[in-house]
């Protein structure tokens, strides 16, 4: 797997870190999963950076939030117990065929 990838997956991982440490710290008003908070987006957008030295921002950047609002969806389900009804579940499903084709279809993924 390219290194450009593995900086994509990171920085997917870091967001959905930094996003559930968000709901966590209840507007702020905890300390720790706030600086989680912090570092998760921090280093979440230092390696869409480094992914950006080699892939356009446009499919850099529709592959971290797609792939952030599905894995958020699934950790608010397991963690949170936030269902979704139909058309969001249908929605999601959209947004991951969406990167399949951007990611088994299109040139743009290289400069």
């Amino acid at each position: 797997m390219p290194l450009h990838y593995v900086y994509l997956i990171l920085a997917i991982v870091a967001e959905t870190v930094g996003t559930t440490a968000l709901q966590a710290s209840h507007q702020f008003s905890r300390l720790w999963p706030s600086l989680l908070v912090v570092v998760g987006y921090g280093l979440s957008f230092w390696l869409m950076a480094l992914t950006l030295r080699v892939m356009p921002v446009g499919i850099v950047y529709a592959i971290w939030s797609g792939l952030g609002i599905v894995m958020i969806a699934a950790i608010g389900l397991v963690v949170f117990g936030q269902r979704l009804d139909m058309p969001a579940v249908v929605g999601m499903a959209l947004i991951l065929v969406g990167i399949l084709v951007i990611h088994l279809f299109s040139d743009s993924t290289q400069h």
